[in-house]
């Protein structure tokens, strides 16, 4: 017998889809988040990662709205890659989001900027906002939504399976080997059901 929390594990990708849809709805914190973000407008933005999967993950075991989530990540692009430009949009968005959590809004046209001083590898510059979510070390990370006026729209670069079989898979794009595993110890100590798929040789 499949345990209740794998129940959208196997199914079609469009149901994936709709069940995801369903449980974010459900979340009073993240459609108030959607709401803002929809009104802010930022160019290209989605909310991605973390704040998704882990209310999937939430809602499947029974525990409470936004265990284990330390932020709600705001991706954008805007081809004006100043500092400036970016810091006048956190700024903006300051004004727009509840506190807890908290809303970490980043420009992705600038990830190139900053990424080797952070993580001693070089970036190719991205296009739009969704290339950004398909170099996620984790495939099962790689999941992105926004709110439009005819309802949400879901970008899942690898699919919705290993979300909805707790199954964190690497994406060996780049050299993550160690924060794949830093990731992987730090989620299955919240979310014990997960199963870890070791990084490649």
């Amino acid at each position: 017998m499949t345990s209740p929390h794998l129940r959208y594990s196997g199914l079609p990708a469009p149901d994936q889809e709709a069940a995801l849809i369903a449980i974010v709805q459900a979340s009073p914190v993240l459609m108030r988040t959607f709401e803002a973000a929809r009104a802010l407008d930022l160019p290209d933005w989605w909310i991605v990662s973390g704040a998704i999967y882990n209310q999937v993950w939430n809602h499947l075991t029974g525990r409470p709205e936004m265990t284990g989530v330390k932020d709600i990540d705001l991706f954008y692009f805007d081809p004006d890659t100043s500092y400036e430009a970016e810091d006048a949009a956190i700024r903006r968005a300051s004004a727009c989001f509840a506190e807890v959590p908290p809303v970490e809004v980043r420009n992705q046209a600038r990830v190139h900027l900053w990424y080797e001083q952070h993580f001693g590898q070089t970036y190719d510059p991205l296009t739009k906002t969704t290339d950004g979510i398909d170099n996620f070390v984790c495939q099962t990370h790689a999941v992105g939504m926004r709110l439009g006026p005819d309802g949400f729209e879901v970008y899942a670069p690898f699919g919705l399976e290993d979300i909805f079989a707790f199954r964190l898979t690497p994406n060996p794009v780049r050299d993550g080997r160690k924060t794949h595993m830093a990731k992987a110890a730090r989620q299955s100590a919240v979310w014990p059901e997960l199963e870890i798929v070791a990084w490649p040789d």
